[in-house]
């Protein structure tokens, strides 16, 4: 079986903005003209959002390995095609990004509201 950090990125991306969704979410939501009483609803998940962002980086760091192995690639394997490595390196950084937004989002939120 072959070792794609394709899924690790998709579990990082998905847990890094369930993570925001407290915080990030009503800002968003309001800022593309959706509203509502049950906006509010959103604060429910603060309490779990460190276990989110945990599980984001967990993700991730089972990811890294997978994108930057500490040996060459072996011909005929996916992670050989240059494109692809590419594309693995891109989007680890992009959900990296994502994660990071995610944990310091509180604290930048106090500049908008």
């Amino acid at each position: 079986m072959q070792k794609t950090p394709g899924l690790p990125l998709i579990g990082g991306l998905i847990a890094g903005i369930v993570a925001s969704l407290c915080c990030v979410g009503p800002l968003v939501l309001l800022l593309l003209g959706v509203s509502g009483a049950w906006i509010g609803n959103l604060a429910a998940l603060e309490p779990y959002r460190p276990y989110f962002l945990a599980v984001a980086v967990g993700v991730m760091v089972v990811a890294y390995p997978r994108i930057y192995p500490k040996h060459a690639c072996e011909d005929g394997k996916i992670c050989a095609t240059t494109p692809v490595r590419r594309s693995y390196k891109i989007g680890f950084w992009l959900v990296s990004a994502v994660i990071l937004a995610s944990a310091v989002s509180p604290y930048m939120l106090v500049w908008f509201y």
